[in-house]
């Protein structure tokens, strides 16, 4: 299910996902109607404050996965600090003690999200409050052929947020095309 302010774009994002994923099982609808069980806001950052708040009642009692990080353009490939940081924090307090928010998926690229590269492009990690929250994302993440990693709490979501620009200036310096992280060493 795609969500949306706008129904029409949820519905021709959805649309597009169908045709090229080849998946008609892939629908549209303005935010509020789209919350399911685990939603997953994908919003760029100057959406963020409002976004959280139109979907406040839809979502108590669920999941929220935040996979925003503040780029200010232009200068996006430059760590813009806030006194709103960590956002994923800044969503718990939007959404309340009733919502399940992780932070996760700011360090894959979007384009190797949609195109399904998986595992070889990097690592995810995930912060969050809740371990069993945590543990649900790191499964999504295995679905998705990504290898993730629980890593604490909600503040630790500081350090995923600001690597995003930190990659974002690595794919340009060294012409990457999506830039991804790597946990090393062996899991029990």
């Amino acid at each position: 299910m795609i969500g949306s302010r706008s129904s029409g774009k949820a519905c021709d994002a959805a649309a597009e996902i169908r045709r090229s994923a080849r998946n008609e099982s892939v629908s549209g609808k303005n935010n509020q109607a789209a919350a399911a069980d685990v939603v997953v806001l994908t919003v760029p950052f100057v959406h963020h404050r409002s976004t959280p708040t139109e979907i406040t009642d839809t979502v108590q009692g669920k999941l929220v996965v935040d996979t925003t990080f503040p780029l200010v353009p232009p200068k996006v490939a430059r760590i813009q600090q806030s006194d709103e940081w960590p956002i994923a924090r800044m969503t718990q307090q939007t959404l309340g003690e009733n919502v399940r928010v992780v932070s996760a998926f700011q360090n894959v690229a979007a384009a190797h999200l949609r195109d399904g590269i998986g595992a070889d492009e990097g690592d995810v990690l995930v912060f969050g409050n809740d371990k069993d929250a945590r543990e649900i994302v790191v499964s999504l993440a295995d679905d998705l052929g990504l290898k993730a990693w629980h890593a604490g709490w909600i503040d630790n979501s500081v350090i995923g947020e600001a690597l995003t620009s930190v990659l974002i200036f690595l794919n340009k310096r060294y012409k990457i095309d999506g830039a991804g992280i790597r946990i090393t060493g062996e899991a029990d």
